[in-house]
Formats: structure tokens, C-alpha cells, sequence
């Protein structure tokens, strides 16, 4: 769902299905447990997002979840980590078939995170920024006991105005250096791209986080980038004035959440690399994985707690991760 115009610089296609489940159901789809399933990569920034909030909130008995592998062709992302390549409630190999079921033809880029409504078969949105904040704000029935405040209403519009920057300037901005057609886009990406970086590295230099004094929808948005930078955007999209490690409040930063249940435990190094560096062909046509570089240090000490802040305010840490739910061994940071 994207593509690179004449002058070089790289567009991503935000038009999704942006059907919405609701606590009232306006749109046809009321939240109901057990009805719908969340189709995500764990390689995906934009569904890492999606995994790491329902985790927080404790949505998994309500809402199931379905994982597609880490590599696809331009066709569809596919389920090729269950038995015989079929998704195990959808009974599909290609996500792409849900998107039909929904719009014959399905026109455009086959997207994670996407939630199908199992009865039906069919997609109800791939909205993947609406998808997190309905998580926080319409499935309250059935968050766990002591879920966070991710969307605080008093903090909201503030939490709006970082996340629109980040997802501009960051999270989109990486991509539009990767994806660049020509060597004036490029440059011009990378400007963007590290003027907002040092406008963060500055923010978090004097608060724990984000926004306000407990983890946000802000922070989740902009760890999943901050986690995929060195392993893959330093390297491979050509972001490489400065390594995450090399700019010590985001670093401290990206580190503290990681060692946050629900952040590192969500992320699988493995698949991230090999999804950018395997699907990428035109960036990358041999396809070969780098082996580095080394995670261990995503484990080190943060020191953050002196800037004080409560990372889940009034609620609790969610418990461990569900044993099928688990990143592979091997995969995390430390090997």
C-alpha cells in the first residue's frame, strides 16, 4: 500500500478499511468476545503495536489472535507458522482471502494488523492507528483487572499531536528513507527523519515518557520503530547518521519499555530481520540476513526510574505472556 512517485519520494496508500468495532456497534460490528480474530506479524511494526496493546490490556480471552510468518510475496501475508500453512480458526493460508471475503478483488495491499470476523471470514478493518486506540477506549468491558490508561481523556489531544509527529516524521519517515527513488528524496527523508529524532532524543532527555507520566498510545507507536532501527532502518534503509544506541535518551528510553512486560516479550528480532531483508528484494536481492547486530545490550540497565513516572499509573503490569503466544526462543534480545 504504497509506491514511490516521479520525483523519487516514497507514499504510503492511507486509505484502509476503516470499519470500526464498537461498544455500540455502529458500524455493523458491536465488540463482542470470541467473535473476531487479530491477524498480525510479529515482523510488522504497525502490528507489534497492536499485539503489545492487547497484551497491556489483557484483551486475549476476548479477542483471539492469529500470527502470520514473518516473510510474503506481493500476493498476501500468509500463515505459514501453523500446521500445514492453514490459520487454525480462519481455516485460510492467505490472509488475502479474508480481504476478498470482505471486497471481492480485493484491490490493494494485503495489510497487518487486520481483524476478521471469524463467523463471516471477512476483514472488518485493517485501520491499524484506530485499531489500538478502539482497544483502549471501546473494549473497556473487558480489559483485565488493572489494565493502563493508554488514552487518557485529559491527556488525548496532546497524545494525538506527538503520535501524528511520530507516525509522519518516524515511524513513516524510515520507510520514506528506504524507499527512496532518487539521491535528492533520499536526503531530504533522512533530514526529516533525524530533526524529529533529535526533537525526541530532547524530549525524553527531561520525562520518562511520551506524554504525561505513564506509558501511552504514544510510546507504544514510537517503541515499535525505535526497536527495529538498529536490526534493520540503520542498515537497510539507509537511516545510518546514528545508530539508536548512539543517542542516549532514546536508547535509555527504547530499553526501559523494552524491559517492560509487554514490549520486549512482544518482539521477535528473529522474524524482523528476516522479513525487511527477504521481502525487501529491491532493496536487498540476495535476500542474505545480517547476523548482527548483537541485542544483548537491550537487557543492560536503563536508569530511567530517577526521572521518576508510574509506567502503568494506577493499574498493574499484565501477567506473563500465554504460552502460544510467546516469542520462539532465541528470538528476543540476548542471543
Amino acid at each position: 500500500m504504497a509506491y514511490v512517485n516521479p520525483e523519487g519520494e516514497f507514499s504510503r496508500d492511507t486509505k484502509y478499511i476503516d470499519t470500526r468495532i464498537t461498544a455500540d456497534g455502529a458500524d455493523g460490528y458491536p465488540v463482542e468476545p470470541g467473535r473476531y480474530r487479530l491477524v498480525v506479524a510479529r515482523a510488522c511494526p504497525w502490528a507489534n503495536r497492536t499485539i503489545i496493546v492487547r497484551r497491556l490490556l489483557g484483551l486475549e480471552d476476548a479477542l483471539s489472535i492469529g500470527f502470520c510468518g514473518p516473510t510474503h510475496d506481493e500476493r498476501s501475508w500468509t500463515f505459514d507458522l501453523d500446521p500445514d500453512g492453514v490459520d487454525p480458526v480462519l481455516g485460510i493460508h492467505f490472509l488475502r482471502d479474508a480481504y476478498n471475503k470482505r471486497i471481492p478483488d480485493y484491490p490493494k495491499g494485503v495489510t497487518v494488523p487486520a481483524i476478521v470476523d471469524v463467523p463471516t471470514g471477512e476483514v472488518v478493518t485493517n485501520d491499524f492507528p484506530q485499531i489500538t486506540l478502539d482497544f483502549s477506549t471501546e473494549w473497556t468491558q473487558y480489559h483485565r483487572e488493572g489494565a493502563p490508561q493508554l488514552y487518557p481523556e485529559p491527556l488525548r489531544d496532546e497524545i494525538d499531536e506527538v503520535a501524528q509527529r511520530i507516525y509522519t516524521e518516524v515511524n513513516n519517515g524510515v520507510y520514506r528513507c528506504g524507499f527512496a527513488g532518487s539521491q535528492d528524496a533520499y536526503e531530504k527523508a533522512y533530514d526529516r527523519l533525524f530533526t524529529a529524532l533529535d526533537w525526541l532524543e530532547d524530549r525524553l532527555s527531561t520525562q520518562r515518557f511520551l506524554v504525561g507520566d505513564t506509558i501511552t498510545e504514544a510510546d507504544v507507536r514510537l517503541f515499535t520503530t525505535l526497536a527495529r532501527f538498529d536490526p534493520v532502518y540503520h542498515g537497510h534503509f539507509k537511516c545510518n547518521r546514528s545508530k539508536l544506541t548512539e543517542m542516549p535518551a532514546l536508547w535509555a528510553y527504547a530499553r526501559d519499555l523494552f524491559q517492560t512486560p509487554g514490549f520486549g516479550d512482544t518482539t521477535d528480532f528473529v522474524q524482523i530481520k528476516q522479513h525487511y531483508y527477504m521481502v525487501h528484494t529491491d532493496i536487498n536481492p540476495t535476500r542474505v540476513v545480517p547476523k548482527g547486530p548483537d541485542l544483548a545490550n537491550w537487557l543492560t540497565p536503563h536508569g530511567r526510574e530517577s526521572l521518576g513516572g508510574r509506567p502503568f499509573g494506577d493499574g498493574t503490569p499484565p501477567g506473563p505472556t500465554r504460552e502460544d503466544e510467546r516469542v520462539p526462543a532465541g528470538h528476543g534480545a540476548g542471543h
